[in-house]
């Protein structure tokens, strides 16, 4: 029987840590943790972003992670933890998962950026990140 989404994210939650925004919000700025934003850029030009973020679309997480792929990225090959965050964590969750697969230390934001905005946390629009 094929896994489905809410199995595959049980089994993301099992693995990967958590944070919440009250957990999280201490970690900005910090030099050893960086903040990931996998949702579509659509979504960071209408919402916004947390400050100081950087923005990998979900589609090419594998392959930016990846010192062998073309697309790397060298920002993800530094000693830190990415705290991963999407709308609502689903997302982040399940990227968070496969960043630690392949070698990161990782943490997904419990309730995404949606939970980050609701707790009226800081945001800054697309064009100033």
């Amino acid at each position: 029987m094929a896994l489905g989404y809410k199995d595959m994210l049980a089994e993301a939650d099992s693995q990967v840590a958590s944070v919440d925004v009250a957990e999280a919000a201490p970690l900005l700025g910090t030099d050893d943790v960086t903040f990931v934003d996998i949702r579509d850029v659509r979504e960071l030009e209408r919402e916004g972003r947390i400050p100081g973020a950087r923005h990998a679309p979900r589609g090419m997480l594998e392959f930016w992670i990846d010192p062998e792929s073309p697309y790397h990225k060298p920002w993800f090959a530094e000693d830190k933890t990415f705290v991963f965050y999407c709308a609502s964590g689903w997302r982040s969750l399940l990227a968070a998962e496969v960043a630690q697969r392949m070698g990161l230390k990782t943490a997904s934001l419990r309730g995404g950026f949606s939970a980050w905005k609701k707790a009226g946390k800081e945001v800054t629009s697309q064009d100033k990140a």
